[in-house]
């Protein structure tokens, strides 16, 4: 579809195509509902807010911008939906941006899996350099470098306490703020990362032999049992929201990059912003009195 003569601005199908080459929805996991969720491809967009989740803060800020578009990283119907009637929740934000002219997009796991991707944006955000290799690798990618989870290390050994105040001062605040289970005065200087829920990949972490795992939603069991193991890795737990929010800015500029490689000057055309909105669930953390 072409770029409109008239206001210069690419068609929604061309930014999708434009995204697409970058996080190929192919590379989503199976069970994954990634793409466009709302709207029409002949729209023309001009603002495009990248956010983590599709919910009602973040479409009043995308309202009050004027965005054409919303990329999230969480989908609005990962799971099926009988219903999309407005007395539901997400019948509610289908509403509205159709309403509002505004398309709804999502890159879940493949941008998770990209290379680079969420987690190599989370292992920048709390001090990891590189070379980053992936902690799960993709198995289909014959170049070794795309897969769940970066591996890397630290400018130079620091003890735990100080990492994970990095950490902490690293990723956006958020009223649950970070966990820390391990030695804070061991001294860390090789970690793994995972953007979202990263009790799953206890094991390879395990085997990878580092010294500390950032992720998010650890569970208490997996958690308790895996640092009860002789010279585990320490465990820094952050908010969801959180870990995978440093991937945004990431996101952005690859659209603009391949808007301008695949249309031209008229591809520059489209101004993006990265939300700064906290969507994490737990609004609150009660300290013990």
């Amino acid at each position: 579809m072409p770029v409109s003569t008239q206001t210069g601005h690419p068609a929604l199908a061309d930014v999708v195509a434009a995204f697409e080459e970058v996080y190929p929805p192919s590379w989503a996991a199976s069970w994954d509902r990634v793409g466009l969720a709302v709207g029409d491809p002949a729209d023309r967009v001009a603002k495009v807010l990248f956010a983590v989740d599709p919910v009602e803060a973040v479409v009043d800020e995308a309202v009050t911008w004027g965005a054409d578009l919303i990329v999230t990283h969480h989908p609005l119907m990962l799971r099926g939906v009988h219903s999309v009637a407005v007395n539901t929740p997400k019948g509610r934000i289908a509403h509205r941006l159709i309403r509002a002219g505004i398309a709804l997009y999502t890159a879940h796991t493949n941008a998770d899996t990209a290379a680079p991707g969420v987690s190599d944006a989370l292992a920048r955000a709390v001090g990891v350099t590189g070379p980053l290799r992936p902690l799960e690798p993709d198995t289909t990618d014959p170049e070794g470098r795309r897969g769940i989870g970066r591996i890397g290390g630290l400018d130079g050994p620091m003890t735990l306490r100080d990492f994970a105040a990095g950490v902490a001062r690293g990723l956006p605040a958020t009223a649950p703020g970070v966990r820390v289970a391990g030695d804070l005065d061991r001294i860390v200087t090789t970690v793994a990362v995972s953007g979202g829920a990263g009790d799953s990949l206890l094991g390879a972490v395990r085997a990878a032999g580092v010294d500390v795992f950032v992720t998010s939603d650890l569970r208490h069991h997996p958690a308790s049992e895996f640092v009860e193991e002789p010279n585990a890795p320490a465990l820094i737990d952050t908010p969801h929201f959180a870990s995978e929010w440093p991937w945004l800015a990431d996101g952005a500029a690859a659209l603009t990059d391949s808007l301008v490689r695949r249309l031209g000057p008229d591809g520059a055309n489209v101004e993006t912003r990265v939300s700064t909105t906290v969507t994490d669930a737990w609004s609150q953390a009660i300290p013990p009195a």
